[in-house]
């Protein structure tokens, strides 16, 4: 069993039990593993670390990197970068990779793992990067630049993380968060709708939706209404949908931080050379 992310998120048809969402794994990589340490070698590394870093941190949903696992999974395989720009679409270098057996096998091994790790207690988020930032990012490792991101391919790239998500839907998950990046040009001009293809299949499996846009991002698009959460710094959803509200930039600095209102919680990313104990002091006050 595995919570669905719905039923904690503060606001909506919940519990609100979610005060805390954490985004740890560059910090919790370096504290458990070293600079250079990697998890994603096979499920059962993946699940000490797993272990070691949910009871550090203690977080009120656990979140799994997937775009981290294909990057590792590159990483080790450096014959396959070539294959990646052996074709001009934009979207065929994002296909090859998503399309790769071992790093899909590894998902559904670590998955499969987690969930029996986390015994309904926490609900297990997926993160990925956007379609147009993992279209963006796909065309960066194989080498290639000024990719125009045109709606045709952002629905394919969509549509493509919709085929590894359907891979998954004998497991639990509770929810997905799609993330864009801020190094991405003009971060807020993509329009929800184009991500359809991925959207559909979370809801056929009932799986919770988030979404964390970079910039100024266009909160004007229908298809946000499939969304349960938008996680920002300064935008806001209107109940019953929530909103994480992003402290990060106010928490390591010691300000003081925002009062919640109904339907919101905290969202932190824990920069990676973050001390253990201002760390540990600062989830303290989060959780005040």
């Amino acid at each position: 069993m595995s919570r669905h992310l719905a039923e904690d998120l503060p606001g909506g048809t919940g519990g609100g039990g979610l005060r805390v969402w954490l985004k740890a794994s560059a910090y919790t990589r370096r504290l458990l593993l070293g600079a250079d340490g990697d998890p994603w070698t096979g499920a059962a590394q993946y699940l000490a670390y797993f272990s070691q870093a949910q009871g550090l941190l203690r977080p009120d949903a656990a979140v799994l990197e997937v775009g981290e696992l294909f990057d590792s999974w590159l990483s080790r395989h450096p014959e396959a970068v070539a294959e990646l720009g052996s074709k001009r679409r934009a979207s065929f270098p994002l296909r090859k990779l998503l399309e790769q057996d071992e790093p899909r096998r590894l998902l559904a091994e670590v998955v499969e793992a987690v969930v029996a790790n986390l015994r309904g207690r926490t609900p297990l988020v997926l993160a990925m990067p956007s379609p147009r930032h993992w279209l963006l990012h796909a065309n960066a490792l194989a080498g290639r630049s000024g990719i125009e991101t045109n709606p045709d391919a952002i629905e394919d790239a969509a549509m493509y993380m919709a085929d590894l998500l359907r891979a998954l839907s004998a497991q639990p998950v509770g929810g997905v968060l799609l993330e864009e990046h801020p190094a991405d040009d003009r971060p807020g001009t993509t329009d929800l709708e184009h991500y359809r293809p991925l959207i559909n299949v979370a809801r056929h499996y009932r799986w919770s939706l988030a979404w964390r846009p970079r910039g100024d991002a266009d909160l004007g698009s229908p298809a946000l209404a499939e969304f349960d959460a938008l996680i920002s710094a300064d935008l806001r959803l209107q109940r019953p949908a929530s909103s994480g509200v992003d402290v990060g930039a106010v928490l390591w600095q010691g300000g003081d931080l925002p009062t919640l209102d109904q339907g919101q919680f905290y969202f932190v990313e824990i920069p990676a050379d973050q001390q253990p104990e201002f760390v540990l002091d600062s989830l303290a006050r989060l959780r005040g």
